[in-house]
């Protein structure tokens, strides 16, 4: 990220903790410097200097917040060492290490003690592992009791609580009342079928939700995602088993509507969890558009597609197999190739009654080995190269790569920027990722200029911190014009993402 004042501005004014650790901002009246994050009061924009590390504010002889810890930020020294260990363990415990497995476990698959962890713990967060993962467990549970019908025994178990004693115990303890009394105040339940769980998703308005599920249908995989009657298919695995999600828009109550057939109810609260960063719902779009407004390429199309957001996925590695085959894969081969993996080396699901849905997207441990018979050289090198870095644990939903290691997988896969950049915008949901290479882009901001790439890196740079959000406003924009008759008409489908598959649509004539 570029230490520029306007951009910091932004994202301080924000408070995005997408933006932690990668600048610090310095107050001349108290003499404090502090991350992004930081619960203070805003300080005035004279008052505010910037550092792009916590030694530079030291330096200049700023002494750290009490209250956001900046000397323990993400990209510092305490975070690249032992804080790197507590910035995984979050992720694993989001991901429901702690509901699945035992702190020792937990600990041995860090490479640390639970003693060491739990020190760990206490130095960078004030708390506890198991602290941690019970407030998880009690506002998830919270939510299944206000929006089901669940019998109070598998709500328990679903949010990860070994006994329904201790499950009410907690919840009296958190909220003063029994879980009976908490449901009885309910405004309405959720009606599920007897192998589904249903949950309300709410987001801040404004939600477009029609441009993002035509994103998403526009790249279904056959088999394995589609989008029907205005809602969201798709199969997955979690820990070995199969499952279908269904999410489709409620504007009555300002939330998705997420139906869940899975078998195992332990595993819901990170399979909610990454619900909720695929369709970005925590995104605060009103100071995304008022940072916009003012531009003359973004200013029309925020008022016109009011709330867009970043359509993420469900799988980093399934989504960075899918660019690297419209990057590398021969002229409008990208949709056949990617049912034809899925049908190859995918599994047949084990869920029934699922309609169109018959395929789960093959594993990296699977396509780290088979043979890829049919396919260009360069692809196989490719997905292989995709394959061990899934397999390392660098393109899994609990990885957070930095530019760094992102260089690093483009290079191994030889993929290019802009399709690196591509993936970290959708697959890790960098709000300044930028995929400056991709040529709707260029037709969308520079139509016309021979230095159309240099053009757009420059106008990109006055939309930071928030490029992605800028890069999917210009391609709803060439959607949209590629296909006119937008009222009343079915979205064609590209089963496949990357910057190519932009050129190959924008050449046929269609949307993108």
């Amino acid at each position: 990220m570029v230490l520029d004042a306007r951009v910091c501005d932004r994202a301080r004014l924000a408070r995005d903790a997408r933006f932690d650790g990668r600048f610090f901002i310095a107050v001349l009246s108290t003499g404090i410097y502090c991350r992004p994050i930081c619960p203070s009061p805003t300080a005035r924009r004279e008052n505010v200097r910037y550092f792009r590390s916590a030694e530079q504010a030291v330096a200049a002889g700023f002494r750290p917040c009490l209250r956001c810890r900046p000397e323990a930020a993400p990209g510092t020294p305490a975070w690249k060492g032992t804080s790197s260990t507590v910035s995984r363990a979050l992720r694993l415990i989001e991901e429901g290490a702690l509901q699945e497995q035992s702190l020792a476990e937990l600990s041995r698959r860090l490479g640390v003690s639970a003693r060491h962890l739990h020190r760990l713990f206490s130095i960078h967060l004030g708390t506890s592992p198991i602290a941690v993962a019970k407030t998880w467990r009690l506002n998830f549970a919270k939510q299944l009791i206000s929006d089901t019908d669940l019998p109070m025994s598998r709500v328990a178990l679903a949010a990860g609580f070994r006994t329904v004693r201790r499950f009410n115990d907690a919840i009296r303890s958190l909220y003063g009342r029994p879980p009976s009394e908490l449901r009885r105040q309910r405004s309405a339940a959720l009606h599920a079928a007897p192998d589904e769980y249903v949950f309300r998703l709410p987001y801040r308005r404004p939600y477009d939700w029609d441009s993002l599920v035509a994103f998403l249908a526009a790249r279904a995989i056959p088999g394995v995602e589609e989008v029907v009657s205005g809602a969201y298919r798709r199969t997955f695995t979690h820990n070995g088993r199969h499952g279908v999600l269904e999410l489709r828009h409620d504007e009555r109550v300002h939330a998705l509507e997420a139906r869940v057939r899975f078998s195992e109810p332990v595993s819901l609260l990170p399979i909610v969890n990454r619900l909720r960063g695929m369709f970005d719902l925590a995104a605060d779009t009103a100071v995304i558009a008022r940072h916009f407004r003012g531009d003359p390429h973004l200013e029309p199309l925020v008022r016109k597609y009011p709330g867009l957001r970043v359509p993420g996925a469900w799988d980093p590695f399934e989504m960075s197999v899918r660019a690297v085959l419209g990057e590398q894969g021969p002229d409008g081969a990208g949709p056949s190739m990617a049912a034809e993996l899925a049908r190859r080396f995918g599994e047949r699901l084990s869920v029934s009654d699922a309609g169109e849905l018959t395929l789960v997207f093959p594993s990296a441990e699977i396509l780290a080995k088979v043979r890829l018979e049919g396919l260009m050289p360069d692809l196989v090198a490719a997905i292989r190269s995709l394959a061990r870095a899934a397999v390392s644990g660098l393109l899994t939903p609990a990885a957070h790569p930095d530019e760094e290691s992102l260089a690093r997988l483009a290079r191994s896969a030889a993929i290019g920027e802009s399709t690196a950049q591509y993936i970290a915008l959708r697959a890790f949901r960098q709000p300044d990722a930028f995929p400056a290479g991709d040529t709707v882009l260029f037709r969308a901001a520079a139509p016309g200029d021979p230095r159309r790439a240099a053009t757009l890196t420059a106008l990109a740079e006055r939309w930071r911190p928030w490029r992605a959000y800028a890069a999917v406003y210009l391609w709803r924009a060439a959607a949209d014009r590629s296909s006119p008759s937008r009222e009343g008409t079915e979205r064609r489908r590209r089963p496949f993402d990357s910057p190519a598959f932009a050129r190959q649509a924008m050449a046929a004539g269609q949307q993108v």
